[in-house]
């Protein structure tokens, strides 16, 4: 599996388990709503160990990049809120910069 496709269904995981927590505190959704929600962190974090890279740091690093844009999907898609062009370029930015510190060059 590509690191991509690992750092998107970890966005997703984190996300929809944060949403849970949003969803409980913040929009008076039932406590039920922290069950699912810790499944889906636990699954997160066991995502971002399957990523091949040296350091922790680094892949913890090179995700933010994804987690940003698969976070405007999410607005989109499930709050119904359309990302801006101030969005699209500040996720393509992290997203550059992401794949820098994912692929980059590495002296010995």
């Amino acid at each position: 599996m590509s690191a991509f496709t690992i750092y998107g269904a970890a966005a997703l995981a984190e996300i929809g388990g944060c949403f849970a927590f949003w969803a409980w505190l913040r929009l008076g959704q039932s406590p039920l709503w922290l069950i699912p929600g810790l499944v889906l962190l636990v699954i997160f974090a066991c995502l971002l160990t399957r990523i091949s890279a040296d350091f922790a740091g680094r892949a913890f690093a090179a995700y933010g990049g994804v987690y940003i844009l698969i976070s405007l999907i999410w607005m989109w898609v499930v709050e119904g809120g359309r990302p801006d062009r101030w969005d699209m370029v500040g996720a393509v930015t992290c997203l550059a910069g992401a794949a820098m510190i994912l692929l980059g060059p590495r002296g010995a």
